[in-house]
């Protein structure tokens, strides 16, 4: 037991020491930041080995049967596994004194605790009391339309998703695409193809982004494409919880 508490604390040490300002200047300027080697291969084969046991999670989503796309996703259970729940905690910190920021540029007043224990609180006082971290799976023909997680009045503001697969050799094809909605602009659409163990931070919904006459909104919506061959799994980090 000591000795994987102590694995977990050294990984969260080492996502805190990640190039946030980096990261933060991407998110600023480009809408995303991608982060190489996040996990390991060991670590994404421990998110994987999940999958199959379904005492492990709340729910489970065909995709298609709602007419989201074509594949299946699960929100994992209470009490959440220790490699889900630090990477929640490492992430959430930095990436909330960064949504902060994009508070006040927003010209918001209300502010992102500095702990996700004291956010998940607030999002349980408001009727969202169900952990959303997920993973999804997709086989060949497999995709995800253009989407926004919203699972309430609370909602935080950036997100993340790793691939948990070998691009080119589990599977090809299954871009994630992030689409961006300009005012009076027509839309834009970046395509990642992203290697395994990599990590995308991307934003929930809106971001600003500075024009002419001050910080603006810009709808954001993201998806995969068309899996071509193969199987592809993502792990996807969202901070606020679900009614």
């Amino acid at each position: 037991m000591g000795m994987r508490a102590a694995k977990h604390g050294n990984d969260r040490e080492r996502l805190r020491a990640l190039p946030w300002s980096n990261i933060e200047t991407s998110l600023n300027e480009n809408g995303w930041a991608r982060v190489p080697r996040v996990l390991d291969a060991r670590q994404c084969a421990s998110l994987r080995a999940f999958y199959p046991d379904d005492q492990r999670f709340r729910s489970r989503v065909d995709m298609e049967k709602h007419r989201f796309g074509k594949g299946e996703y699960k929100y994992f259970a209470d009490p959440l596994p220790p490699l889900v729940r630090s990477l929640r905690r490492a992430f959430y910190g930095p990436l909330a004194r960064i949504a902060n920021r994009w508070q006040a540029c927003l010209g918001r007043t209300d502010r992102f605790p500095g702990t996700l224990t004291a956010f998940t609180r607030q999002c349980a006082l408001r009727g969202q009391p169900r952990p959303t971290p997920l993973l999804l799976r997709y086989e060949a023909g497999g995709y995800n339309c253009l989407h926004q997680d919203l699972y309430g009045d609370i909602a935080f503001p950036l997100q993340v998703a790793f691939v948990l697969s070998r691009r080119n050799r589990d599977y090809e094809g299954g871009e994630f695409i992030l689409v961006e909605q300009r005012p009076r602009a027509q839309s834009r659409a970046d395509a990642f193809a992203l290697e395994r163990g990599e990590a995308i931070i991307f934003p929930n919904r809106e971001r600003p982004v500075r024009g002419a006459r001050g910080y603006h909104r810009v709808q954001t919506r993201h998806g995969v494409s068309r899996i071509h061959r193969g199987t592809r799994m993502t792990f996807g980090l969202i901070f606020h919880d679900a009614k």
